[in-house]
């Protein structure tokens, strides 16, 4: 397919980029506001946890778009998958997202190893994001026409 045929693609994807790393941004320090109070025992503050929910379910709705787009636009650029190390970055933050929501959901007093399970997903989802960010970076200077 004809590469400026997928520019409009590629801003969709740098703009849900954009908003998937103030997602996380958000729900690290709505999480940390709702551990700070669970460990000091204060009440939460009220909206606090349905915000944290939201922002999540937003961020896990971001991630699976971005999938989509990378998926839709290597094989309409290339044909196949697999031409750089962004495919695998891209899948393991995919996986973490989608552990950190199932854990997430299960946090209570009968499964209380959930919220490991939730807080390290999370940790190595800033990892998976650098890596992604990185390789993604990598991948649109392949797409952008060369400067004369």
């Amino acid at each position: 397919m004809d590469l400026p045929s997928f520019l409009w693609l590629w801003r969709f994807a740098a703009w849900s980029m954009g908003l998937s790393l103030t997602a996380y941004g958000l729900l690290a320090i709505s999480g940390l506001i709702l551990w700070s109070d669970r460990r000091r025992q204060q009440p939460r503050p009220p909206g606090l946890a349905p915000l944290h929910r939201a922002l999540g379910i937003s961020l896990l709705v971001l991630v699976l778009f971005l999938l989509t787009i990378g998926l839709i636009g290597t094989l309409g650029h290339y044909g196949s998958l697999g031409h750089s190390w962004h495919l695998l970055a891209g899948l393991v933050v995919v996986l973490l997202v989608l552990t950190s929501a199932w854990s997430g959901w299960r946090i209570g007093p009968k499964q209380p190893q959930m919220r490991r399970i939730h807080i390290t997903s999370n940790l190595l989802l800033a990892l998976g994001f650098l890596a992604v960010s990185w390789s993604g970076w990598t991948v649109v200077q392949k797409y952008l026409p060369p400067r004369s």
